[in-house]
């Protein structure tokens, strides 16, 4: 009989073809190779209701939260990634069951990947080129179809909707408030420098009351700066998230009279209404209405990010910490007042003050300080009223097993989890030695790049390249590599990044494209950097970052080395498998220039691209291309619809590198960084690619 890794009862989710949502109560059991749910616990040889098998190319996808009738879940969605069309879709009322549940499954994926490594697979042998007719590659992945199964819930042009609620950014006579001139901060605890500056205030209830500095001619009279309240609450992070996104928020801000859900866009976000009660001149002033856009995301190390950042600290006298941070910026046109500075001044500092009443509500309830369930949202129809009330209790599940040793922690010690919290959590050392410890460690490093010279100008893109950042538009530009910190030589033993050092591959052009369907495979392109790269006996790497919407857009990147080091790392994962190429791809994304919303749904964290997203790759004898379907992930796809309405506001910097797991591979290094600025969607061109036929370079 098969090791039970995790059971217990749980809430099956789903939407029927008529379009109406549904859930089931089920009892889920998650063995070694299996995840299976039962009508009710299994006894003796029952059959399961479904059954999925559990392997390296398993994906466990965070949809969000869900309403049901009035009912707030929590919902996972499971399955492979060679069969898109058989998933399980899983939830819960409380969030800790499913971010329990969603780690058990993730580890026992982790736990195959690791075996098929351990067991010598094609990840470390030298690529076998065969012939092919047609334009696919022997890569297992590039055998997937074309496009995304549909899946249980009808989540068809999500983009399109999100771009019809959100708009297409603030108005032309709205300046952009973020564009004051950027400086490095090496004393700043982020993954890359942060570029903003905030002025202590004042104290207030026990709250630091942070004000943004930038110049006022930046902003439209009604706009107020942006500000922030930064409290400790004694809870945990699950029970302050859970308590922030219900509705009931009459028991901890006193600016709340009621509110309501307007549109749920996805499982990450939603549009409310709320009615304030302000309290400046009662008798003149009535409450007044508000309506926004809340988005939130789970982040690896266990905390929330959004317009109130939920952060864990270390718990004192046995109670649980929580740093809370809540960041408002308001646009008070049309509420008649707005205009007068002490009352956006009042507005802000009521709302802000929120962050104590979460404080002092934990403070007087139970020990405990659980929420046991999502309060229910109300809706905006008549009948809202009638939706309203306490929920029903979701059984708790009760594991019968041990979990299997977690990656990582077994006989291979000097392998690292490649989804370990710590490599997330940024540690900075000191300035001068951080530039003498990186200056050491690549000199003790293989060379994976070339000291051989490669002629930039013979290769070409549609994107204009400038040399300086002169605040030029519709352009991209390489990236300072010493912003982003990668892991050092030690790190497996210290947890200490050091500045990342040259790349080992040169970055020659970047190509912006649209279509009228999703764009794979561009590198076959006649006269493309690629092809170029290809005649003059160099090796090229070509990311696709594929932006799906009514029209689809394509960033290319091409990379260029003039050769592979046998053994290297980078070898390593160009003629490795799909599953060590998941494991092994990281972006570091930084947005220096955009709004405060942006930045913060966006973030600095790495991220493992296979893990997140769809990737498929095209293996050819001089080039590997990767293409990155953004849309394949519900957080990606929401983080993007706040991007696209406002792009041609941002300044981009993003960073690509392999990871590195053991003694031999680290100090990491680059394979290159970009700064993207102010993309026009205009600007992109009709690769023309079905006009193309198969080739091999």
């Amino acid at each position: 009989m098969a090791k039970v890794v995790h059971e217990g009862w749980m809430v099956r989710y789903g939407r029927r073809k008529i379009g109406r949502s549904f859930m089931h109560k089920r009892y889920f059991v998650l063995e070694s190779r299996l995840l299976a749910y039962y009508k009710r616990k299994p006894q003796d040889n029952v059959v399961p209701v479904k059954t999925l098998l559990i392997d390296g190319n398993c994906r466990v996808e965070d949809r969000g939260l869900k309403t049901h009738h009035g009912h707030m879940l929590y919902v996972l969605s499971i399955y492979n990634k060679k069969e898109k069309n058989h998933r399980i879709n899983m939830a819960a009322f409380n969030i800790q069951d499913a971010l329990t549940w969603k780690e058990k499954i993730e580890s026992v994926i982790d736990q195959h990947q690791n075996s098929l490594v351990a067991n010598g697979n094609k990840t470390y042998s030298t690529f076998d080129f065969k012939s092919h007719d047609d334009d696919r590659t022997a890569s297992s992945s590039d055998r997937e179809s074309q496009f995304s199964a549909q899946e249980d819930e009808d989540v068809a042009h999500r983009t399109l909707i999100r771009r019809t609620t959100i708009g297409n950014g603030p108005p032309d006579s709205m300046l952009d408030w973020t564009h004051e001139v950027d400086t490095p901060n090496p004393n700043n605890n982020d993954q890359v420098f942060s570029r903003k500056h905030w002025r202590l205030i004042q104290c207030q209830n026990g709250l630091r009351i942070f004000e943004e500095l930038i110049e006022l001619d930046y902003l439209p009279r009604s706009c107020s700066r942006a500000m922030k309240a930064v409290g400790i609450v004694e809870a945990s992070c699950e029970a302050v998230f859970e308590l922030v996104m219900g509705m009931d928020m009459k028991r901890w801000d006193c600016s709340f009279q009621y509110g309501s859900l307007v549109e749920e866009v996805d499982g990450h976000t939603a549009i409310l209404y709320h009615r304030l009660q302000l309290d400046w001149f009662p008798m003149i002033i009535w409450p007044r209405d508000l309506c926004y856009v809340r988005y939130w995301r789970r982040n690896d190390d266990g905390s929330y990010g959004g317009g109130f950042t939920i952060s864990s600290l270390s718990s004192r006298r046995g109670r649980p910490r929580t740093r809370v941070q809540h960041l408002m910026q308001i646009d008070l046109k049309g509420w008649g007042i707005g205009y007068l500075p002490s009352f956006k001044q009042h507005c802000l500092l009521q709302m802000l003050n929120s962050v104590a009443g979460l404080r002092e509500w934990f403070c007087q309830t139970e020990e405990n300080h659980t929420v046991s369930r999502i309060p229910v949202i109300a809706s905006m129809q008549s009948s809202s009223s009638s939706k309203k009330g306490q929920k029903q209790r979701g059984a708790s599940h009760r594991p019968t097993a041990s979990l299997d040793q977690v990656p990582g922690t077994g006989p291979d010690a000097g392998q690292l989890d490649e989804d370990s919290e710590e490599d997330e959590d940024f540690q900075f050392a000191e300035t001068e030695v951080c530039e003498a410890s990186v200056e050491n460690e690549v000199k003790q490093t293989v060379d994976e790049g070339t000291t051989e010279q490669i002629d930039l100008s013979l290769f070409t893109g549609n994107l204009r390249r400038v040399d300086v950042g002169d605040g030029s538009r519709d352009c991209w530009q390489i990236c300072a590599s010493n912003n982003f910190f990668v892991r050092s030589k030690h790190f497996l033993f210290d947890k200490r990044k050091v500045p990342a050092g040259k790349p080992i591959m040169e970055l020659v052009a970047v190509d912006w494209f649209k279509d009228a369907k999703r764009m794979d495979h561009v590198a076959r392109r006649q006269g493309c950097a690629v092809q170029v790269a290809s005649e003059k006996g160099f090796f090229s790497l070509a990311i696709n970052l594929q932006v799906p919407g009514p029209t689809h857009y394509s960033m290319v990147f091409y990379f260029v080395t003039a050769r592979l080091i046998p053994g290297s790392l980078l070898q390593r994962f160009v003629d490795g498998d799909d599953e060590f190429r998941n494991t092994r791809l990281k972006l570091i994304p930084y947005v220096p220039k955009g709004s405060w919303i942006v930045r913060q749904s966006v973030g600095s964290t790495p991220c493992l691209l296979g893990k997140a997203v769809d990737c498929n790759y095209i293996r050819r004898p001089k080039y590997l291309e990767i293409d990155v379907d953004i849309g394949s992930s519900t957080v990606a796809n929401g983080v993007l619809g706040l991007v696209c309405g406002v792009i041609t506001t941002l300044v981009v910097d993003m960073a690509f590198l392999i990871q590195g797991n053991t003694v031999d591979e680290l100090p990491e290094r680059l394979i290159g960084a970009v700064r993207v600025s102010h993309v026009e969607l205009s600007s992109a061109i009709n690769p023309a690619l079905d006009e193309l036929q198969p080739t091999e370079s």
